[in-house]
C-alpha cells in the first residue's frame, strides 16, 4: 500500500490564510509516502510544511508560485502506475477533457493529475484516469469564487488505485471513494 496526498492551488497567503483546521487534523506526518502538488503553494513555508508530512514531495509550477525552479510537468512511477503531474494553466481550454488527454498522451501517463480550475473532478477517458484535486484551502480561482475546499488521497495497491475525495462542506469533512484499475476498469464513485 502506497498513500499519495494529492492537492494544489493553495494560494497561501494571497487568497487564503491557511489549510482548514479540519483538514490539517487529518494530515499526520509519516502516514503518507508521497505528496503530489499541482502548484500554487506560493511560499517556502508551505513547501516546508509538506516536507514535514512526507519525504517524497512532487510539485509542479503553478502560475503564482514564487519558486521558479519547479518543473512545468513531471512523471513519477508509483508501483505499476505512471502518474503525470501538471498545474494546468498551460492547457487551453482550462480543464477541458480532450486538451488534458493530449497532455496525458504526451507524458505517457496512466493517471494525470492537474489543477488550476480549483474544482475537484475525477474521470476516466480512453482507459486513463484523470484527477483534479481542487483547492485544499478553498481559495477563489479565475473560474469561480465559490470554491469548496478539497483534496484527494490515493491508495495504490498493485493494479488498483483507490482515490478518496475529501471536501469541507459546512465545516464537516465529507469523503467519497473512487476506484480505478490499470486493466482499464472505469472509475466508479461510491
Amino acid at each position: 500500500m502506497v498513500l499519495i496526498l494529492v492537492l494544489g492551488d493553495l494560494h497561501l497567503p494571497h487568497r487564503a490564510h491557511d489549510i482548514p483546521a479540519q483538514f490539517k487534523k487529518l494530515l499526520v506526518p509519516n502516514k503518507i509516502q508521497h505528496i503530489f502538488c499541482t502548484g500554487n503553494l506560493c511560499t517556502k513555508e508551505t513547501y516546508d510544511y509538506f516536507r514535514s508530512l512526507a519525504s517524497d514531495v512532487h510539485i509542479v509550477k503553478g502560475d503564482f508560485d514564487e519558486n521558479t525552479t519547479f518543473p512545468e510537468d513531471k512523471v513519477v512511477t508509483i508501483g505499476q502506475f505512471k502518474i503525470g503531474l501538471c498545474h494546468g494553466h498551460q492547457i487551453i481550454p482550462w480543464g477541458e477533457q480532450e486538451a488534458l488527454a493530449r497532455l496525458q498522451r504526451k507524458l505517457d501517463a496512466d493517471i494525470l493529475i492537474t489543477g488550476h480550475t480549483h474544482e475537484f473532478k475525477v474521470w476516466d477517458y480512453d482507459d486513463k484516469f484523470f484527477i483534479n484535486p481542487g483547492s485544499i484551502t478553498g481559495a477563489f480561482g479565475g473560474l469561480s469564487n465559490n470554491v469548496v475546499p478539497s483534496f484527494a488521497l490515493m491508495d495504490v495497491q498493485g493494479q488498483k488505485v483507490t482515490t478518496y475525495h475529501y471536501q469541507l462542506i459546512d465545516s464537516d469533512v465529507k469523503v467519497a471513494k473512487i476506484d480505478y484499475s490499470i486493466a482499464g476498469k472505469k472509475g466508479e464513485k461510491k
